[in-house]
């Protein structure tokens, strides 16, 4: 398995964060790599969800595994090569309990990838895992954007 970790620090309450990811969606709003989304499914949230998004020429279907409100999102990805068996993205988030106004939140998204069983395999999720960490890191990046920006608004 490969796995890639990135996380980032978002000065708005754990409670705003989880709201921007519930909304399943909607991830196109703030992650800039991320053309078009809309939900598949007739849930909107919790364990079973899928969202279908565009992704430059590629369309994937990503389907909520674990659904834990206001501290954790994961969902597997379907759409990806063959020569990776699964990939399963996990955001995390925790409070950082600094001093400040607002309590500042780390956001962490955590990519695993299982790779088929061949060698060729093992290396292609090595390869999967570099480009999962640049989008992860784009990814991150829009939430803290998006969050920062409405949670600003909100507070006028």
């Amino acid at each position: 398995m490969v796995e890639v970790e990135e996380s980032i620090r978002i000065d708005a309450s754990g409670e705003t964060v989880w709201a921007e990811l519930a909304d399943f969606g909607a991830i196109a709003r703030w992650a800039p790599n991320v053309d078009h989304s809309s939900l598949a499914s007739h849930s909107s949230g919790g364990v079973g969800t899928v969202r279908r998004v565009q992704v430059g020429r590629n369309a994937l279907l990503e389907r909520v595994v674990a659904w834990e409100p206001g501290a954790s999102l994961s969902y597997a990805i379907e759409g990806l090569p063959p020569v990776v068996h699964s990939v399963i993205n996990s955001w995390d988030i925790v409070d950082d309990g600094g001093p400040t106004v607002v309590t500042p939140t780390v956001v962490t998204l955590t990519s695993r990838i299982e790779p088929g069983p061949r060698p060729p395999h093992q290396l292609a999720a090595r390869v999967v895992g570099r480009a999962l960490g640049k989008a992860s890191r784009e990814m991150l990046a829009g939430l803290k954007s998006q969050v920062e920006r409405s949670h600003v608004e909100e507070s006028k």
